[in-house]
Formats: C-alpha cells, structure tokens, sequence
C-alpha cells in the first residue's frame, strides 16, 4: 500500500472516508473527492500529510476530469481508482419520476463512466493500474423493491464493469467490482424520499447483518493488496444471491 496513488470519490463520510483513512494511515497517498469541502478537509485531516482534498462534483465530466490532472501535478502518476460516489432513493417503480429516474443513473453510473472513461486510457497507456467501481449487492439481487431506481443503477454499474473488464483484458488493467450489503452509514438518510427503515429481508434477524464501514474499508483495502474481479463484502450475500437466483428458476 505504501506510495500508491489512490483516488477516492465520494470520500467526505461513509465507505469513502473510511477507505481513505485506512489506506492513508498505511503509506497510501490519497486523492479525496467529494463536493462537501469542509468535511472533505477533515477527512484528509486524518488520512496522512500526503492527502489531497478536491473538491469536485462527479456528476460532471469536466470536474472528474480535473480530478486526474491534480492527482498527476501532485503526484505524479495514479495507482489505484475507486468509483465510490452514490445516492439511494425511496421510491417504489410505481411511483418513480422522470427526475427521479434520471438522479439515480446520474449519481450512481454516469459519476462512474466518467471516472472509468477518465482513468481507463491513461492506465492502458501505462501498462498497468486498477479500477475499483463500488456497486451494491442490490444491484444483484434487487431484493429492496423501496430502493428500485437506484438497484436499477447498480446492476448499470455491473453490466458496464463487465463490459470493461473484457474490453480491457490483456492491456495491465485491472477492473473490480465491490458489492456490499446492509452498511451502517447515513447513506439511508441521505436518500431521495423519506429516509427508510431496514426492508423486512434484512432485519438483524435475517441471514444478512449490517456491516460498519470499517469492514467494508478493510475488505476493499485488501482487494487493492489482491486484486479480484468481484468481492462481496459480506458473508452472507454469496448465499442470498445464490437462493435468489434458484428461486427464480423454481428450483
């Protein structure tokens, strides 16, 4: 982890701040984005001398690509990519609207495909790197019928992680995909609606416990000391999804 140049976006609190921490406290030299400047400088704050707050909207190529032309002045090259921003939503398909629809792909697959169309070619031309897309669990296995959009946007996310990985196979790139689940985070009262309760499939009941960022930081640390194509972060997801999908075929 020492001296690697890491880019974080969504990095002022949950999962991204967290990982910043983490990795920075461990010799990684981190590029953190988000558009809160304040709590962005507390975060770099504590994740080493050689953090690099900027503030940025990922929703807007030109701001990712500003992003990657401070990450090279100040560093001087970028190890490690990490497509981290997102936004949930309450809302059932039913009572979706057009807005409704357009922020989710925005927030959650648009920020990455310009982050993905911004790193991708420049590790090409390198010979190596790794782009990291942080996706949901739900977008593989859309069991939150409230989160419906923004399910619909992860498994976007998937298809298109994918997608890249083939396009990119053979040139040094490494493309990882990071499905958490239930994460103790504000991001369910961040979302679009009325922030929501835990849905029935995952109370502390059920097979699936919240994880803390913590975990999913230290899971996504370990995926940049050993890349992989696809993680799951907590351990009962491999299981869930395995009976979602029997379930689906009746068997």
């Amino acid at each position: 982890m020492k001296d690697r140049v890491v880019v974080i976006t969504g990095a002022s609190s949950g999962i991204g701040a967290v990982l910043a921490e983490k990795i920075g406290q461990r010799g990684a030299h981190v590029v953190l984005v988000a558009r809160r400047e304040r709590e962005l400088a507390e975060v770099a704050a504590r994740a080493g001398a050689q953090a690099l707050p900027v503030v940025a909207d990922v929703t807007r190529r030109a701001d990712v690509e500003r992003v990657l032309a401070s990450a090279l002045a100040r560093f001087g090259g970028v190890d490690v990519w990490i497509n981290n921003a997102g936004r949930g939503i309450t809302r059932f398909v039913s009572e979706l609207t057009d807005a409704d629809f357009d922020d989710m792909m925005l927030v959650n697959v648009k920020s990455a495909l310009y982050g993905m169309q911004a790193i991708v070619p420049y590790f090409v031309e390198r010979g190596r790197g790794h782009l990291i897309n942080i996706s949901s669990f739900l977008g593989r296995v859309p069991i939150a019928a409230h989160r419906s959009a923004y399910n619909a946007a992860k498994a976007a996310l998937n298809a298109l992680t994918a997608n890249l990985r083939a396009d990119v196979g053979g040139k040094g790139v490494e493309v990882s995909l990071v499905m958490p689940g239930l994460v103790s985070t504000e991001f369910a009262r961040n979302v679009i609606g009325t922030p929501s309760a835990v849905p029935p499939q995952w109370t502390p009941n059920a097979a699936m416990k919240p994880q803390t960022p913590e975990e999913v930081a230290d899971a996504v640390a370990e995926l940049i000391e050993h890349p992989r194509a696809e993680i799951y972060t907590n351990p009962a997801s491999p299981e869930m999804a395995r009976r979602y999908f029997e379930d689906l075929r009746g068997g």
